[in-house]
């Protein structure tokens, strides 16, 4: 069924644009067959090393089937898009309106275009953004602390080594006083992926590098990633905190698993657990993968919730979608309650749709302030 509805929008552009082409029947059935492979990308990924979501192919291979799969599902849209125009002009003029090969043509190269734009913002390295947000109570000694989110690297084919040591270069350039990591490091195994994770082992920040997990590291292995993540110097959180300390002055740093826990037969997100323990009266700040349980978290008095797995939406418009199945929440700071709630688009993306068209990537370093 999951390739099934992924070769749909194939089967639309075959139909749709492909068909009505003036071009010989064999240059058709040609094309036909390499738009059907292009868009089966899952099915490769899932015959390459047992999951969808880890494509082991080669990285400029991985780039490739993105864009091919890209440039279907945009084609797909703009085609529709077509057929509209041409049915208002067909009513308005009261006879048939054709679309001529120029624009069906036209369309596939704008597809193609937007594809290749899409992946190479995916791909990049991102740049550190930096936006302030108040925190009701926070204690003068902790004004102007800087904490550094990283989210959503998805470590993979598409993002091996090399790049995961330009973000660890870029994150610890930042001068944050400390580096969460708000879940789905990976897509691969702990064999698949010790190389690609190692550099991690480098982050650097004066109070320590923290993580949660995302739904990812449940579908590879969850206890084995948590204690490789753990034995590469990341404090991981499942459900509990840390104390972030300035003399007398304290911050909570909370977090959660991930919502899909359950279904891999662990413990889901328990607040109450994560605070248990936490010093009365310190503002907390919590990271939580999925942004779906943020009024939850409000109600409990968290003071900043940090997430992720939305990836911004990928796509503008598409964004609209992606908040639907997100309790609304899918790109930037949202006001909940007396909480601020940050959804962050991802430093990396997944390698299965690895698309970015005014949803940037970003490291974002946040500075806290008390206000007024």
């Amino acid at each position: 069924m999951f390739h099934l509805v992924f070769a749909a929008p194939c089967l639309l552009v075959i139909a749709r644009w492909l068909a009505p082409l003036s071009l010989p029947l064999a240059a058709k059935a040609t094309l036909a067959v390499l738009l059907l492979a292009a868009s089966q990308f899952h099915l490769w990924n899932r015959l390459s090393s047992g999951s969808v979501f880890a494509p082991e192919f080669p990285r400029a291979v991985v780039l490739a089937l993105n864009g091919a799969f890209g440039a279907i599902a945009l084609l797909a849209v703009l085609q529709i898009a077509l057929d509209l125009g041409a049915l208002a002009a067909a009513l308005v003029q009261r006879g048939s309106v054709a679309i001529p090969d120029g624009v069906r043509f036209a369309a596939a190269g704008l597809a193609v275009l937007l594809a290749g734009i899409g992946v190479a913002q995916a791909a990049r390295v991102p740049p550190v953004v930096e936006r302030e947000v108040v925190i009701p109570g926070l204690p003068p000694a902790f004004e102007g602390y800087r904490l550094l989110q990283l989210t959503d690297l998805h470590l993979s084919r598409l993002f091996p080594a090399s790049w995961a040591r330009a973000v660890v270069a870029r994150a610890n350039a930042a001068g944050a006083d400390a580096i969460v990591v708000t879940g789905d490091f990976i897509d691969g195994s702990v064999a698949m992926r010790r190389d690609d994770v190692a550099p991690l082992a480098t982050l650097r920040a004066p109070d320590g590098v923290f993580g949660i997990p995302g739904n990812h590291e449940y579908f590879f292995d969850y206890p084995a990633w948590m204690a490789h993540l753990a034995g590469l110097g990341l404090r991981m959180l499942p459900n509990a905190h840390a104390v972030l300390a300035r003399g007398e002055a304290a911050l909570v740093l909370a977090g959660v698993t991930d919502a899909s826990a359950p279904n891999a037969g662990q413990p889901g997100p328990d607040l109450a657990a994560a605070l248990k323990g936490a010093p009365p009266g310190a503002p907390i700040l919590l990271l939580d993968h999925q942004p779906r349980n943020a009024r939850q978290a409000a109600a409990r008095g968290v003071a900043l919730q940090l997430s992720g797995h939305t990836h911004g939406g990928m796509i503008r418009g598409l964004d609209r979608l992606v908040a639907r199945g997100n309790d609304g929440f899918v790109s930037g700071a949202y006001a909940v309650g007396g909480m601020t709630l940050f959804v962050g688009n991802g430093t990396g993306i997944w390698p299965g749709f690895a698309l970015r068209l005014g949803r940037d990537s970003e490291m974002t370093r946040f500075v806290l302030r008390a206000g007024i």
